[in-house]
């Protein structure tokens, strides 16, 4: 079949369906944001869903810690498409005006780029902020956060990092993919757009009709523009009015940094239309394909190139079905247009003054190619690189004809639907051969009808002066005659073709740009045979097989590969100097070379290093090869466009398939040539668009057998070279003296009569095909023009042992040809139903092995061996069928030379002949032995509960039942255990058949019904091999050192030395209270992000005294990152569990969902199988009755206390409308319920619980156990977040020990008790007795011995000296021959979270674990507290003693100097909440303030995790406070009285860890802050009172920072008893009242002077405004004399007095 590797735009099935996406952000903080005193919030947006966090007042730093959660349900092309863009939105609080909303600066990358990240996440990761109005601000801030994308089935998981100092360092953890340099600068991608040609036709439909009417006149009817989508922003050409043949010549020009985080760019030919505009087609650019990031890399470049774009059939209806093919989604089922682009990268230099700042795209026009040069594809390749001085050289290319040839040999298989209607098959090439479509055949010399295109006419006439053959007037033949089809089956037509075979061949111009194809096809050729190689290595079943073959392949391989690589070379350089290439033709020829001289030479060296060993690693290596290789041979410049060959019924569209053109591509060299070029090749046709994905595309359309060739058309002397030989050519006639026509069929003169044999042996894991959860299935055998079945099987895994002779096989062509090649076999299984249409269960293919009748038949290669062919249904695997096939050529004689079929005489099958003894596999006895141990989590039959079940189990046609349970709901339990029956199975393990287990219900009046089943496909894991290998010689002796530290004190206190410098030791007294469950807890995650050292950060001391930190981490436990059962083997070590399924299997990809519907309960046992030999050895101590399981416990029901302890969950998924949750825990076991409703935690997606449960169960009636999260709902019901649910039937009997974890230490008392009610010198010697060892013996000087093992232990503890003891054997029980295994340890396990309607998709994590204890042992001490630490009251005094140096912001209006009125404002938790100003220090000259003020704070913090709690409530409507944790930070900022901004601020202390003060005012510097790196760190925590000078800064224009001022503060943290007991008044105010600062007084100069102060004012300052002020005043009062003496004189005027 043509498995042409995938073209750039088609796109396969999975990324099509649209699945459920989830993606989850976490926006942590943000640092080092640009702005004065803003209130800063992160806006998460992707695609158009948009999501906020809360404001946080003032700060430049803000914290936020809030997690957002995106729903998608589209197709994953589409999701990976979508931008993600991060963006700092801040409120500028001013006190005139409120500017709303100002963006400071935004990130963005695909989701895509987070998907191809290891584990699909960045996790804890800084995203750098630029300006998208201003490219040249550089950076605005950084924000951390993490990002995940889950999609169906991915299980997230958190990477834990040790300590934050790592990621504090910004630089080092950038959001950016491995392998993207940090910095990235701005650069512009010039995408330019030439022209178009081939658009599909739009006037050929009634529609069409109508425009005409009202328009008058015969128009091109689309208006097409091209539309391109590169990183969130769109840009548009100009619409072209009325035009199949659109011009554009213009430029979009994208700003943005370079590298990009997205993927591809998305160009798009659209079609303008007044009510929606549809797109014509769609083309994906994928910037790594046309880039190189190495050191002699290049910028992306491309072109100028044709582009095809593909998509939906080109006949023009009103509704497309198909048309989101055109739109890139799924594969293009038709050519629709190709376009002329090249794309340019110019990296900007962002400090030049005349570049334009905005990102805005653009669009600009660019000189016409044909402008450039005299040839259609001349043209200057300018945008390139930023070297745009001296444009690329001109370039000519020829544009050539070529010739597509196709004979049609045979066409099967046509499904039966599509009807009795005449049939036939059209080829097209890009828009030749298009008929149907009423576009003119092309008339001589390539002039398309109505395309009138006079350039490219004539270009063809220069061109065609030197070709071999003139055709004159050949007309093109692209469809087959019409041909009514013959019934072959109950399902299938096929076309009675026999003798004459038709043929189509069509002649079609394009440039020529063979060499893109030919260098593509040389390195497709060294990648198929390296596959081919790896491909034997992946055979997963028989390891020691495996290695054998892959240590010979790897040395052929490598052996072949090295060949090819040299061929490589030396062709790609005999094409060095050809004209016409792009820069990117150069380039990737270049990187081609190096890229394949490197491979080369790495197999070189591989081929001296393989040995049997390093197999696997080599293998890795080379599959490592092949997918470079494939990326290699992608070609992102097109030339020739594919092939599509479509069946037409009746003039309708039915079924397609689509060739790379590149595949059969000729060339005279062999390496160039297209790997299916001139060969007889099988093709599958499917249904266009979506339908072909879903049931309707599981049948095949059409199965062709067909021939084709493509080249140019002077070299076509060769085409019919590849053929079958024997045929005659049928050609039209054509006038006398015109050259002859390719032909138009070929009759057929030679044949070969031949007789196929099928062995079908059976099949295993087939879909359930009906409502009970089993199938009916047979098997249809196809091969050339008949077809044959199996009889039907009523199971899932099939065992048909059946011999299908198809007599009289005709295949034309040569004998030796068929030999090497023979035709394919198609074998499709089918489900038969008694009523309506058997339902088809999948299909696989196969190739006989052909003998003729002249070889022997004898090995090596007779008769065939069976072999496993992997069965397809759609895209999914659907079972494995396990046969072999043979053909055999009749010869003169007749039948009578055939080999003899010898079946085996025992058994009589009537006509039905069984697989004949050479092939059938060899049978020895088999006995397999069945524990029967219960069923349970059964649900209803036909609304019927369950109640009397009983299990059956079948392999290979024998079986055996278990005993009737009698009660179901009253114990679940089988009352006889183990049960054996006898088979005859094949001495080959990979051949052994399946086993079935059926549960079936016994109702009343001996009626049964299926329950469920369960067909165990693999039988390997249960096969019993004698434990003769294990056991170990008894002079082995082992000796075990381990040192346990003597327990200074059981309570858990502890001193602890801690150096400082100038190594001053002091003692301090470790706080009782700080260490606890959590200590231990956190001591073991020093994995997770809050990783604690219990004593604060110790970030340098640490390293001093990392002796001193183990002393108090002496004790911890196991944190796993999954379940537990995932460490375990599912605890399936003698019990196990068997899902047991009902109804029909999965329909679509999406099988897995259905499966989880389709369980229907478990049953649990085991298998246990061994060869049946005479001399089996009896061993007397066992019992008989048990056979191989000994030592199991019994089955009765046993009451056990069950102790759930739930710590916290993590990452929950929002659940209500404000993005947060108000999550609880819900418990049940059996018939006990608990839910935790009243201890809700408010508003909350990573709540920490600390809480344990008791439930008391009853097993097996209660194994099941499960624990929920549910979100809290003041009105309506709570809703489910998500549950897991655990077996603890499985733990409870399970060899690992997992009721009670064992821990490190023993303790009898404090936080580290021993838990477990039996210690651990009982479990030892109740281990040792149930494993039959020997011991334990406990010998002085701290030894014991177990078996043969001794285990030494150097301690110091006189009391329970053999715990200690005990409790290392068991802690290293994994190591003791034959019984041993891992136990499981004291632990804490981490489960995801899910939802019944989500299936597949994390909803979040809880971490917990489950203590069982049994009830009729020792009842267990009272649980553990691990209830959530308290925070703890502290109180923080903070007395500012002076400033300096602060920044003078005003001018003295009276004296003229520069001066500031300070005060000093400071706050904790957040500037609404506590903050506190100084009292003003008015007019200071030099800077100088003196306050003597004290800040007084009091706040709740948790040591543990080093955060400041606080409760408030969200907003006035809340109904209850929302606990947030902030980090421990103090800010200080300066301020200037009478100016609304703040001088800004010393930033923030970071209480854990800041600069310590220095002495004095001079020798504070701004390097404090700006080299915080390299200053001793000090933590208010542990100095408790420090003092000091520290500076205030600022950021300036140039965004740097600059010093503002200093300020000596001090600063004192007590616990909140101690403030209590010392309480101060806050100011100057009592308690311990501070004195006033002596401030000089200055500020009151201007009244004592008051004359000198006046003359200042009137002379210097303000000389001009006062004589305008006495010079309008004067003007006034003249104005005013006017008007008052006016009245009056005019009066007198009048009377004249």
């Amino acid at each position: 079949t043509f498995k042409g590797g995938p073209d750039p735009d088609t796109i396969s099935l999975a990324s099509v369906t649209a699945v459920t996406t989830n993606v989850s952000v976490t926006v942590i903080e943000a640092r080092q944001l640009v702005g004065l005193n803003m209130d800063p919030m992160v806006c998460v947006e992707i695609g158009e869903d948009k999501k906020y966090t809360s404001m946080k007042e003032s700060t430049n730093c803000p914290y936020y810690n809030e997690y957002f959660v995106f729903d998608f349900h589209v197709p994953p092309d589409v999701m990976f498409d979508k931008i993600l863009k991060l963006s700092v939105i801040f409120h500028l609080t001013n006190a005139f005006a409120f500017v709303i909303g100002t963006l400071v600066g935004t990130f963005k990358l695909d989701v895509g780029t987070v998907y191809s990240q290891p584990e699909h996440q960045f996790y804890h990761k800084w995203a750098l902020l630029s300006d998208p109005d201003d490219i040249t601000a550089g950076c605005k801030g950084y924000i951390k956060c993490d990002i995940a994308v889950v999609a169906k089935g991915d299980t997230i998981k958190t990477p834990h990092k040790a300590n934050e100092s790592d990621e504090d360092d910004i630089e080092g953890n950038l959001l950016i993919p491995e392998g993207v340099p940090a910095e990235r600068q701005w650069a512009r991608y010039y995408l330019k757009i030439y022209r178009a040609e081939g658009l599909p036709r739009m006037n050929t439909s009634i529609m069409a009709n109508v425009k005409k009417a009202f328009i008058g006149e015969n128009k091109d009817l689309v208006d097409p523009y091209v539309q391109v989508q590169f990183a969130g922003q769109k840009g548009k050409t100009s619409v072209q009015k009325s035009c199949y043949e659109p011009i554009w010549n213009e430029q979009i020009v994208f700003t943005e940094m370079f590298p990009p985080l997205c993927k591809r760019m998305k160009i798009q030919i659209r079609d303008s239309d007044k009510v929606n505009d549809v797109a014509i087609g769609t083309h994906f650019l994928d910037l790594k394909k046309i880039s190189n990031d190495g050191d002699k890399g290049f910028l992306p470049t491309l072109g100028p190139a044709w582009v095809n774009m593909y998509g939906s059939t080109r006949t023009y209806t009103l509704m497309d079905e198909y048309q989101e093919l055109n739109e890139g989604l799924g594969e293009g089922v038709s050519f629709r247009a190709r376009l002329l682009i090249s794309l340019g990268v110019e990296i900007l230099d962002t400090s030049s003054p005349e570049i334009t700042s905005s990102t805005e795209v653009q669009l600009e026009g660019v000189p016409n190619i044909s402008e450039v040069g005299p040839c259609l594809d001349r043209w200057p390749c300018k945008a390139t690189q930023s070297t745009q001085t001296h444009p690329d050289r001109s370039f000519t290319l020829r544009v050539e004809e070529f010739f597509l040839f196709g004979s049609f040999l045979e066409a099967t298989m046509i499904d039966r639907k599509i009807g009795d209607k005449p049939i036939n098959f059209e080829v097209t090439i890009g828009y030749y051969g298009n008929e149907i479509d009423g576009v003119i055949k092309p008339n001589a010399k390539g002039k398309k009808g109505g395309d009138g295109d006079e350039e490219e006419t004539e270009l063809i006439h220069n061109s065609s002066d030197e070709e071999i053959e003139d055709d004159g007037d050949l007309n093109s033949v692209a469809t087959t005659p019409p041909m009514k089809p013959v019934v072959t089956d109950r399902n299938y037509f096929h076309l009675p073709y026999f003798e004459r075979k038709p043929c189509v061949y069509i002649k079609s111009w394009w440039q020529d740009q063979r060499r893109r194809l030919y260098n593509a096809n040389i390195i497709d050729n060294i990648a198929d045979k390296l596959a081919s190689h790896t491909h034997v290595c992946g055979y997963k079943h028989e390891p020691n097989i495996v290695i054998t073959c892959c240590f010979y392949f790897v040395q052929v391989y490598i052996f072949n590969t090295c060949c090819s690589f040299s061929q490589f070379l030396s062709l790609a350089n005999k094409d060095q100097n050809q004209s016409g290439r792009t820069k990117l033709d150069r380039e990737r020829l270049k990187l081609c070379m190096s890229e394949v001289e490197t491979i080369g030479q790495q197999a070189k060296a591989m081929r001296t290093q393989v040995k049997k060993s390093t197999v696997r690693d080599k293998l890795k290596l080379a599959q490592n090869f092949l997918s470079k290789l494939r990326f290699l041979a992608d070609e992102p410049q097109h030339s020739v466009p594919d092939i599509f060959l479509w069946m037409i019924s009746n003039g309708k569209r039915i079924a397609y398939a689509r060739v790379p053109s590149k595949d059969l591509l000729y060339s005279s060299i062999d390496e160039e040539r297209g790997k299916d070029c001139g060969k007889v090749k099988t093709v599958f046709l499917r249904i266009p668009g979506k339908k072909g994905f879903g049931p309707a595309g599981w049948t095949v359309q059409a199965k062709l057998e067909i021939y084709l060739w493509l080249g140019l058309n002077r070299q076509r002397k060769d085409y019919l070279s590849g053929l079958p030989s024997g045929f005659e050519e049928n050609k039209l006639s054509r006038g006398p003296g015109l050259p002859s026509s390719p032909p138009i069929s070929l009759t057929y003169m030679m044949k070969q009569i031949f007789q196929l044999r099928v062995h079908m042996y059976q099949a295993r894991s087939l879909f359930a095909a009906d409502s009970t959860g089993l199938s009916d299935p047979f098997a249809r055998v196809f091969f050339s023009t008949q077809s044959q079945v199996t009889e039907v099987s009523s199971t899932l895994c099939p065992t048909w042992d059946q011999l299908l002779v198809f007599e009289n096989v005709e295949l034309f062509g040569e004998a030796n040809e068929l030999r090497d090649d023979p035709p394919i076999i198609v074998i499709e299984i089918y489900d038969q139903d008694t009523v309506g249409k058997a339902d088809f269960m999948g299909r696989t293919f196969a190739k006989p092995v052909v003998k003729m009748a002249d070889e022997h038949y004898g090995p090596p290669r007779f008769p065939p061996q069976l072999e496993y062919y992997q069965i397809y249904r759609g895209n999914c695997a659907a079972g494995e069928m396990l046969a072999a096939f043979e053909l055999l050529q009749i010869g003169p004689n007749g039948k009578a030379d055939l080999p003899p079929i010898d079946g085996p005489t025992d058994t009589d099958r009537g006509p039905i002949l069984p697989v004949p003894l050479g092939i059938r596999p060899v049978l020895s006895k088999y006995r397999i032995e069945v524990l029967f141990w219960g069923l349970r989590d059964l649900k209803r039959v036909n609304l019927a509960q369950v109640d009397r079940p009983r299990v059956d189990i079948e392999c290979a046609g024998k079986g055996v039942q278990s005993s009737l349970i009698p009660n179901y709901r009253k114990n679940p339990n089988f009352s006889t255990l183990v049960k054996w029956f006898e088979v005859d199975l094949p001495e080959n393990e990979l051949l052994h058949p399946p086993l079935n287990i059926r549960v079936v219900d016994c109702r009343a009046f001996g009626r049964y019904t299926l329950v469920g089943s369960n067909a165990v496909t693999t039988l390997r894991k249960f096969i019993y091999r004698g434990a003769d290998k294990q056991t170990p010689k008894p002079d082995y002796q082992h000796m075990y050192y381990f040192s346990v530290k003597k327990d200074d004190d059981k309570d858990g206190k502890g001193k602890k030395k801690k150096r400082k410098k100038g190594d001053e030791v002091e003692e301090e007294e470790l706080d009782e209270s700080m260490l606890d469950w959590w200590s231990k807890y956190f001591a073991s995650i020093e994995t997770l992000t809050e990783s604690i050292l219990v004593l604060n950060r110790l970030y340098l001391d640490f390293l001093h005294d990392a002796l001193g930190v183990f002393s108090i981490f002496r004790f911890h436990f196991q944190v796993y990152p999954k379940e537990l059962e995932t460490e375990f083997d599912n605890f399936e070590d003698w019990l196990h569990s068997f899902n047991l399924f009902r109804g029909k299997g999965g329909d679509d990809d999406d099988q897995n969902v259905t499966d989880e519907d389709r369980i229907v309960g478990k049953f649990k046992g085991s298998l246990c199988i061994y060869k049946v030999s005479d001399d089996m050895p009896r061993d007397m101590t066992i019992d008989s009755n048990m056979g191989m399981f000994q030592n199991i416990p019994h089955n009765d029901p046993i009451n056990v206390l069950v102790r759930i302890y739930v710590i916290r969950a993590t990452d929950l998924h929002p659940a209500d409308i404000n993005g947060k949750a108000d999550p609880y825990i819900a418990i049940k076991l059996g018939k006990t319920e608990i839910k935790d409703k009243e201890n809700y935690i408010s508003k909350q997606l990573n709540p920490l619980f600390g809480k344990s449960f008791d439930v008391e169960a009853t097993f097996p009636m209660d194994s099941t156990l499960t624990v929920s999260i549910y979100d809290w709902d003041l009105v309506g019901t709570d809703d489910l977040i998500g549950e897991t649910k655990i077996d603890l039937e499985n733990r409870f009997y399970s060899k690992h020990r997992a009721t009670c974890g064992i821990a490190c230490n023993y303790a009898i008392h404090g936080y580290n008790v021993w838990r477990d009610p039996m210690k651990p010198t009982h479990i030892l010697a109740k281990l040792c007795k149930d494993g039959k060892l020997d011991g334990p013996n406990y010998g002085p000087g701290g030894r014991v011995k177990v078996e043969n093992r001794v285990f030494m232990a150097q301690t110091e503890i006189e009391d329970e000296n053999d715990e200690h003891l005990a409790l290392t054997v068991l802690n290293h029980w994994e190591e003791i021959p034959r019984a041993g295994c891992k136990l499981v340890p004291e632990h804490v396990e981490t489960r995801p979270l899910l939802h019944p309607d989500k299936p597949g998709i994390e909803q979040g994590r809880i971490e917990m674990w489950v203590d069982m204890f049994p009830k009729d042992m020792t009842a267990p001490g009272p649980a553990l507290d691990i209830s959530p630490r308290k925070p703890k009251k502290f109180e923080l005094r903070v007395i500012i003693w002076n400033t300096d140096e602060v920044v003078l912001e005003d001018d003295d209006i009276f004296t003229g100097e520069k001066s500031s009125d300070i005060f000093v404002r400071g706050w904790l938790k957040g500037q609404q909440e506590d903050k506190q100003d100084t009292d003003v220090h008015y007019h200071s000259i030099t800077g100088e303030g003196n306050f003597n003020w004290r800040f007084v704070y009091p706040f709740d913090y948790l040591m543990a995790e080093e955060k400041i709690v606080i409760s408030k409530k969200e907003s006035m409507f809340a109904w209850d406070e929302t606990e947030y944790k902030i980090p421990a930070r103090l800010n200080l900022q300066v301020w200037d009285a009478d100016h609304f901004s703040a001088d800004d601020f010393l930033g923030t202390l970071d209480l854990n860890r800041f600069p310590r003060g220095a002495k004095t005012a001079k020798q504070c510097t701004i390097e404090m802050v700006t080299n915080e790196g390299e200053m001793p760190m000090v933590s208010i925590f542990k100095q408790k009172r420090i003092k000091g000078w520290w500076p205030f800064v600022a950021r300036n224009e140039e965004d740097e920072y600059e010093l503002t001022g200093k300020v000596e503060a001090e600063l004192h943290l007590l616990t909140g008893e101690e403030a209590e007991k010392s309480p101060v008044g806050e100011g100057r105010n009592e308690p311990e009242p501070l004195e006033k600062p002596n401030r000089p007084d200055n500020s009151l100069l201007w009244f004592l002077t008051p004359l000198k102060a006046i003359k200042h004012l009137v002379c210097n300052q303000y000389k001009w405004l006062v004589i305008k002020i006495v010079t309008a005043l004067l003007l006034l009062a003249m104005l005013a004399l006017f008007l008052y003496s006016m009245p009056g004189y005019m009066v007198k005027k009048m009377l004249g007095a």
